[in-house]
C-alpha cells in the first residue's frame, strides 16, 4: 500500500482548518461550546504530527484550494477508489485537517466531475472508463510533446534549472513510496515546464486533463521499486532540454507520457 499522505507547504496563518490546529479556535470574547472544544482537542491530538498541504504550480493560494489539490492527488494516485463513498470527517481525519475545508474542497471537485455528492453520506469518487483515460492522454500528447520539444530552443536555461528541485522531489517521493507527494511534485514540475511556453490557457487545459487522470499502477510500481526509474526521467528531460537536444527531448517526453496509460495505469506499454 502507498505511504500515508505527506506534503510540504504550511497553511497560511489564520485560515480555517490549518493542519497544526485542525479546528479554528474561537476568540476569547466568544468561547466555543463544550462540544466544539472537545472536538477541537481531539482533532488537535490526532493530528499533532499531521502533514501540511502543498501549493501546486504556484497558482493556488487559499487553504480550501490546497485541500482540493491534496484530494485531487489522492484521486489520481488511487488512494481514493472509484465508486467508494467518503465522508468529509473521515477524509479530514486522514489528511489531518478540519472537516469544513474538506467538505468545501470536495464540492469544488464535484463541480469538476471528479466526485458526486451523496446526500447524508459524503462523496462518491467518479469512475472513469479506459476509453476516457486514453482520450485524455491522447490530447495531452498532442499538446505537451511539441510544446516541450520547442522549449529546447526557446527556454531560458536559468528557468529550466529552476525546475530541478521539483524533479528531485519526484525522485525523493518515489524512493519514499509517497505516491501523493509523487503526483504533487510531478504536477508542479510539468505545469511549471509548460508555463515556460508563455501560454497560460495551455497550462490550464493540461492541468484539467491531469486532474482527470487515474494512475492506479503507481502502488505496484512503488512496491516493486520500478517507480524510481520513471521518476528519474524528469531529470533526464531537464538535461536534454539544457543540452538543446530536440531529438532527445521528444524521445523522453514520448516515453514518459506513454507511462500514463502503460506502467502508471497498471497496464502494459
Amino acid at each position: 500500500m502507498a505511504a500515508t499522505r505527506r506534503t510540504t507547504a504550511s497553511a497560511p496563518p489564520g485560515e480555517p482548518g490549518a493542519p497544526v490546529t485542525p479546528v479554528t479556535q474561537a476568540p476569547p470574547s466568544a468561547p466555543a461550546p463544550a462540544s466544539a472544544t472537545a472536538s477541537t482537542s481531539a482533532s488537535a491530538s490526532a493530528s499533532a504530527s499531521a502533514p501540511t498541504l502543498p501549493v501546486l504550480g504556484g497558482r493556488r493560494s487559499s487553504y480550501r484550494e490546497r485541500v482540493a489539490d491534496a484530494l485531487r492527488a489522492a484521486l489520481i494516485a488511487g488512494e481514493l477508489l472509484p465508486g467508494e463513498v467518503y465522508s468529509a470527517p473521515a477524509l479530514a481525519a486522514r489528511f489531518g485537517v478540519s472537516a469544513t475545508p474538506v467538505r468545501e474542497a470536495m464540492l469544488d471537485l464535484a463541480k469538476e466531475g471528479l466526485v458526486d455528492a451523496v446526500p447524508n453520506k459524503g462523496f462518491r469518487v467518479t469512475e472513469v472508463s479506459d476509453r476516457q483515460l486514453d482520450e485524455y492522454t491522447h490530447v495531452r500528447a498532442l499538446i505537451e510533446i511539441p510544446t516541450v520539444v520547442a522549449l529546447a530552443t526557446t527556454a531560458d536555461p536559468v528557468s529550466l534549472e529552476a525546475l530541478r528541485p521539483a524533479a528531485r522531489e519526484i525522485v525523493s517521493a518515489a524512493v519514499a513510496g509517497d505516491l501523493i507527494a509523487y503526483v504533487e511534485a510531478d504536477t508542479r514540475f510539468h505545469l511549471g515546464l509548460l508555463a515556460l511556453a508563455g501560454n497560460a490557457h495551455l497550462v490550464e487545459v493540461v492541468r484539467e486533463l491531469r486532474g482527470r487522470a487515474r494512475l492506479y499502477g503507481l502502488t505496484a510500481l512503488s512496491a516493486s521499486g520500478r517507480l524510481l526509474a520513471s521518476a528519474e526521467e524528469h531529470l533526464e528531460l531537464l538535461d536534454a532540454l539544457l543540452s538543446r537536444d530536440e531529438r532527445a527531448v521528444r524521445a523522453v517526453m514520448t516515453r514518459h507520457l506513454g507511462h500514463v496509460r502503460g506502467l502508471w495505469a497498471s497496464a502494459r506499454e
